[in-house]
């Protein structure tokens, strides 16, 4: 089923209170528009019986002066240069006395009671006088009524309709602001996923939200503890796990010194046993840092400075420093990544090169703003494949030593971290190869 209604606490209200004010505001008109037509029949009703009123006196004073023989006497004014209202003087048999200039336009009905009297066209207004024997009626069209009223509601209309897409302007100005805290406290939130569990600052948030920002803080918290406890755990574990096996490897490498040159392979066998354990520990330990979270710092740091100590450290450790070549940029490259995590993404990806690619070409280790590549010649591995080293413990077809973490170890750092991963084989502009791209580097760099 489709779903209309927007999902935005901020469309809601401003469509909201926009559809209310308007509703509110034809309401009103409606009303101050039949208040207006009321008072402007009140009006011209008043008009009409003035001047009856007017005229009444002035036709008695006419018939008088005719039945006196006056030749003519008093001759009624005009009402106007545009006559709007028409008037007849008629006596009590309806016979007409006297007449405005377009009464005869207007047909004036006979007869009609004292007072108001409306018709199709006209509003009436009677009047008489002398015992009935003069009977004033005034007369306007109602078209004429109905053409003043436009006329002023559309005056009166107009103004609010300009106003109406400026209230819903002020409205969304209005709400867009008042959500500004609201709205950087969702961003803030937003932030804080892939191990950023810093506090969030709801210090201007409205009342109604403040508790919910006092949660969320305790939330992190509890969930930063955890996670201390967890990284906690896992150096501990590290070096108890070290500490034994080192003392068993200088036992047994001691005992390989004293016994006799014939009984020495099995001890020897026991030693690489040993050398395997302490690297297959190291990389568990590893792997559960990269699945366990806190990969995000609080603070950026340079991945460049890291990357050169991890490239020296292998070089060191496996005497192919000089099949390393390294570019990293001038002035460093800023990241909120954690150090020890991009530490640990970098040595698995550098040892697994080293390890697999082919043994009399070099490792291009390459440090840009936004990425990490890493590539090295030697045998294409079918898109299949890659997709299966990703899983713990999985080798593909190299008989080199080593326990399937690698591409695994990389793959959890860079789903806690908020990486992209991107594998090739062949290297792109290579007839073979195995590359590894990690990006979002700069992305995750602390605002």
């Amino acid at each position: 089923m489709l779903r209309l209604r927007p999902k935005s606490l901020r469309v809601r209200l401003a469509l909201g209170l926009a559809f209310s004010l308007a509703a509110l505001w034809i309401g009103a008109s409606l009303y101050a528009g039949n208040v207006l037509r009321h008072e402007t029949d009140e009006v011209f009703d008043s008009a009409l019986r003035e001047v009856a009123e007017r005229i009444l006196p002035l036709a008695y004073e006419q018939m008088l002066a005719d039945e006196d023989g006056g030749g003519g006497g008093l001759r009624l004014p005009p009402v106007g240069t545009r006559e709007f209202i028409s008037y007849v003087v008629r006596d009590g048999n309806g016979r007409e006395l006297l007449q405005s200039s377009s009464a005869d336009e207007m047909r004036i009905p006979a007869g009609l009671a004292p007072g108001f009297s409306t018709t199709d066209t006209l509003r009436t207004y009677t009047e008489t006088a002398v015992q009935g024997t003069i009977v004033v009626t005034t007369a306007e069209y109602l078209a004429h009524r109905h053409h003043v009223f436009a006329n002023a509601a559309t005056v009166f209309v107009w103004p609010l309709v300009a106003l109406l897409p400026l209230t819903a302007l002020v409205v969304w100005l209005a709400i867009h602001l008042s959500f500004r805290p609201a709205i950087a406290f969702r961003d803030a939130i937003e932030q804080r996923g892939r191990g950023n569990l810093t506090p969030v600052d709801g210090g201007n948030l409205p009342s109604e939200l403040a508790p919910v920002a006092t949660s969320v803080n305790a939330l992190l918290a509890r969930l930063r503890s955890a996670l201390e406890a967890e990284r906690s755990f896992t150096a501990n574990s590290a070096h108890e796990l070290r500490t034994p096996i080192a003392a068993a490897l200088a036992q047994t490498q001691r005992l390989i010194a004293e016994m006799p040159e014939a009984n020495r392979e099995r001890a020897r066998s026991i030693e690489s046993a040993l050398h395997r354990l302490t690297r297959l520990s190291e990389k568990l330990l590893q792997l559960a840092k990269a699945e366990g979270g806190g990969l995000i710092a609080e603070q950026p740091s340079d991945l460049s400075a890291v990357l050169a100590l991890v490239v020296d450290e292998i070089g060191r450790s496996s005497d192919e420093e000089e099949r390393i070549d390294l570019l990293v940029p001038d002035d460093g490259v800023p990241s909120d990544v954690d150090p020890d995590a991009f530490a640990v993404l970098a040595r698995n990806l550098i040892e697994n090169a080293l390890k697999h690619g082919s043994p009399d070409e070099p490792v291009e280790v390459v440090l840009e703003r936004d990425s990490l590549t890493v590539r090295n010649h030697g045998p294409v591995v079918a898109a299949d494949e890659v997709d299966r080293l990703m899983r713990p413990f999985e080798r593909g077809a190299s008989r080199s030593d080593g326990s399937g973490l690698g591409l695994a170890i990389v793959a959890a750092v860079c789903r806690g971290a908020g990486l992209e991963m991107t594998v090739a084989s062949p290297v792109e502009g290579w007839p073979d190869g195995f590359s590894v791209c990690v990006t979002g580097l700069a992305g995750k760099q602390s605002s």
